[in-house]
């Protein structure tokens, strides 16, 4: 009951204020925890503790934050939730497992908020934890059904469809006074690639765009494309310079995955600003196949940039950026080497001067011309297409073209 204006506590009241911070701090009705920037445990409450089932010796100084955290939780953490964390400064209400010492599972909801000192640079961050077993019948449904897509074959692949689906753009952004396009071709039904693509708005008059592939295939290599796909996204809303977002991708990949199991990809990544009839782009590569550019004219060329390294390979590798301008009826496509790599029917190698020869014909062309010309060639090639493909294409109409 709430006391009204001029009320007076009653004795028991009073006791009830007198009761300490520290102490409403340990036993609060919710979990708190606070953390260093790399997530090591500096300090958690009673609460916390007694619902894992720890010593406070067992987790502070010993233990991060995410080894707190089940399989999936760990790996959503470290490809979304941390990276969002640091760009926003605080995040609430995510859903989370626990898993408590004796192996049980605590469904919860965490919000954290970074502190920051007087000169404005992280100090930690204080995480707040909610119990939510409730959720615990959803959760167990979820899991229930993930067990029986893994047991059936066409539950599987449904599973696989899905997660790439996530991986992708559902659409991408029209960019005014141009045509663009984007296929993804997947070698398998049954694993998920690690081909991506993206384009996005950046300011009133510019687009981001990127493509890459990721080094292996299935869960592992989706953990690191998801990232791959945030990160360059993140880091170009910032950075001009788009080597400069390739070198903001490296140094997250080779931090993230630079131990046993090290991961990289090959991005082509750029900047586009259509003005008037045309377009300049901005193109940085990492060690991925060059862009190919058809003029109007019949005449087609690669956009090769030297020095471009794999991406998260190294920790200071070099990346080539170049400037295009896109006139009336020129057309550029970005693709993986999935394309250039798969196998034709008489059994020999595709290849980068073949496609070059297979679209310069089409000349003055536009983006989803093109991209149909390059599906019907990959459905030509049947199971020749070994690896997954990915196809991004950007193009300037002819002035009064009705073209498709």
């Amino acid at each position: 009951m709430m006391c009204e204006a001029g009320d007076h506590p009653g004795p028991a009241f009073s006791a009830l204020l007198e009761d300490s911070a520290e102490d409403l701090y340990e036993h609060a009705p919710c979990g708190y925890l606070s953390t260093l920037l790399d997530g090591t445990i500096a300090k958690i409450n009673t609460t916390l503790l007694n619902w894992l089932g720890y010593e406070r010796d067992e987790v502070v100084g010993r233990r991060r934050f995410p080894d707190l955290l089940t399989v999936g939780g760990r790996l959503y953490h470290e490809t979304h939730f941390a990276p969002l964390l640091r760009m926003q400064g605080e995040l609430g209400g995510v859903a989370f497992e626990l898993e408590a010492a004796d192996g049980t599972r605590l469904p919860v909801l965490v919000t954290s908020t970074i502190k920051t000192g007087t000169d404005g640079k992280a100090q930690l961050v204080r995480t707040t934890v909610f119990d939510a077993r409730d959720r615990r019948a959803y959760e167990q449904e979820l899991l229930r059904a993930r067990d029986e897509a893994e047991r059936e074959r066409d539950r599987v692949q449904r599973l696989a469809r899905t997660l790439q689906q996530t991986l992708l753009p559902p659409a991408l952004s029209e960019v005014p006074g141009m045509r663009v396009a984007a296929y993804y071709h997947p070698a398998s039904a049954d694993e998920v690639g690690g081909d991506f693509y993206d384009l996005f708005p950046l300011t009133g008059d510019t687009w981001g765009f990127f493509l890459g592939d990721v080094s292996g295939k299935g869960a592992a290599a989706a953990v690191v494309t998801s990232l791959a796909r945030y990160t360059l996204r993140a880091a170009a809303v910032y950075a001009p310079d788009p080597a400069a977002v390739l070198d903001h991708l490296n140094t997250v990949l080779h931090q993230q995955f630079h131990g046993a199991d090290p991961r990289y990809c090959t991005v082509i990544h750029g900047r586009v600003r259509p003005g008037g009839d045309s377009a300049a782009v901005t193109l940085a590569t990492g060690g991925h196949p060059p862009a190919l550019l058809i003029r109007a004219d019949g005449t087609s060329s690669f956009l090769d940039l030297p020095g471009g390294q794999l991406v998260g390979a190294l920790p200071n590798p070099r990346f080539a950026t170049m400037d295009v301008r896109l006139a009336p009826g020129d057309t550029m496509l970005l693709y993986t080497d999935g394309l250039t790599e798969a196998r034709t029917q008489g059994r020999a190698r595709y290849s980068e001067e073949q496609l070059r020869e297979d679209l310069t014909g089409l000349a003055p062309t536009t983006a989803p011309a093109v991209i149909t010309a390059v599906t019907g060639l990959l459905a030509g090639f049947g199971d020749g297409v070994e690896d997954d493909t990915a196809l991004l294409a950007l193009s300037i109409p002819l002035p009064g073209s009705d073209r498709p």
